[in-house]
């Protein structure tokens, strides 16, 4: 795993505010007090871009190796400049990497300082990125942890685990669900999940992608 070198500001321990963070916050309790917002509509607004729209980026690039052996191969070798070239890139100019999950090897990513994660490509980060508790066990016992979440893989399948930074953040590359031959990278790209690009998923069959 690679180490960590956090010269950064926008990530922060998990038990207080950035003061931007403090800021929204403080406007959000106003506004919900005076009755001019509902906390309920913005939990499902960013329960939205948190699973739905922000990593429909990630899984255009998923769905592209998946279909083009040429953008895979240059995706292995340069993430960065093949995610940049879909118009995909990050905010603070971090670099990429993609991961590819192999019938022998499965890919998992945590940052274990704080919550490094690549918004350019997978939207918000989901809380339970962000907790102590998957900072830390994510590495101790990953095969434990995706146990947790509904994900049980072969004893047999060796787990990497891949730590990101501030300048090295991770896409994994699920492996092609049976049964997509003949689709296009739009209905292969809806069966990519945010879950199954940091690696407690896996994508969908084609069935359960409808």
């Amino acid at each position: 795993m690679s180490g960590h070198d956090h010269g950064h500001d926008d990530h922060h321990p998990d038990n207080h505010f950035t003061d931007m963070e403090a800021r929204v916050k403080a406007l959000e309790t106003v506004l919900t007090r005076k009755g001019l917002i509902d906390p309920a509509a913005i939990d499902a607004i960013v329960e939205t871009y948190e699973t739905k729209v922000g990593p429909r980026n990630g899984a255009r690039v998923v769905a592209k190796a998946w279909s083009d052996a040429g953008f895979s191969d240059w995706l292995k070798r340069d993430a960065t400049a093949a995610i940049a070239s879909l118009g995909f890139t990050g905010r603070q100019g971090e670099h990429m990497r993609a991961v590819f999950n192999t019938p022998d090897t499965h890919n998992l990513v945590v940052c274990t300082l704080c919550s490094c994660y690549p918004w350019a490509v997978l939207g918000l980060p989901p809380v339970w990125y962000k907790a102590p508790s998957y900072r830390s066990r994510a590495v101790i016992d990953p095969r434990g942890v995706l146990a947790e979440f509904g994900l049980a893989l072969p004893a047999d399948k060796k787990i990497r685990v891949w730590d990101s930074t501030a300048e090295l953040r991770y896409i994994v590359v699920p492996e092609r669900p049976d049964g997509t031959e003949g689709l296009d990278d739009e209905a292969l790209a809806d069966l990519v999940t945010r879950d199954s690009m940091i690696g407690t998923g896996l994508a969908l069959s084609p069935e359960a992608g409808r």
